[in-house]
């Protein structure tokens, strides 16, 4: 069955992060869809979203996924980890997060989520909220293992290639 694809972000402030997954998980069974929260501000950008997102539907489409569920798989792929507990250091905190969340599922059943999310979340645009910035640099560094010397050899401009290529290998390392 053909899955489409929805993404919103926004900034939500989260009292109770294990009652606030609650909420996320009551809105994706109640509407057949899988909902991802990731934390935007360790996003590098709509091209490292949109990468982590297809690498991880390619993957379970393959039948070659690590996680069962296609979130957590996202998030996988999105963290550049092939450990899944690792993976979770992408994922929404308690208090203020910017944060974006990719559905999946039938249109009609999507809307429907993401009409529920957006009484969650102050609503902003995807491209300002993910863009890669210098206020991004410090956690996408130390998230992905970014080298000052990789750094060095490639140029400040190219960080949110080297998180692509850690996506990229997200099977293959560690």
């Amino acid at each position: 069955m053909q899955k489409e694809i929805q993404v919103i972000c926004g900034a939500v402030r989260i009292a109770d992060l294990p009652g606030f997954l609650k909420t996320i998980n009551t809105i994706a069974s109640e509407n057949k869809v899988t909902i991802q929260g990731l934390n935007a501000d360790l996003i590098a950008g709509d091209r490292h979203l949109h990468f982590a997102v297809g690498k991880a539907l390619r993957a379970i489409a393959s039948g070659s996924n690590v996680a069962k569920d296609p979130g957590i798989e996202i998030m996988r792929y999105a963290a550049g980890e092939r450990q899944i507990e690792r993976s979770f250091s992408i994922g929404l905190h308690d208090g203020e997060n910017n944060a974006v969340f990719v559905l999946l599922g039938k249109m009609d059943n999507l809307l429907n989520a993401l009409s529920e999310l957006r009484k969650l979340i102050e609503e902003k645009t995807c491209p300002e909220l993910l863009a890669y910035s210098s206020s991004k640099r410090k956690g996408i560094l130390s998230l992905f293992g970014i080298t000052d010397e990789e750094i060095k050899a490639s140029g400040e401009e190219h960080i949110p290639e080297l998180v692509i290529e850690r996506v990229a290998l997200a099977n293959f390392v560690k």
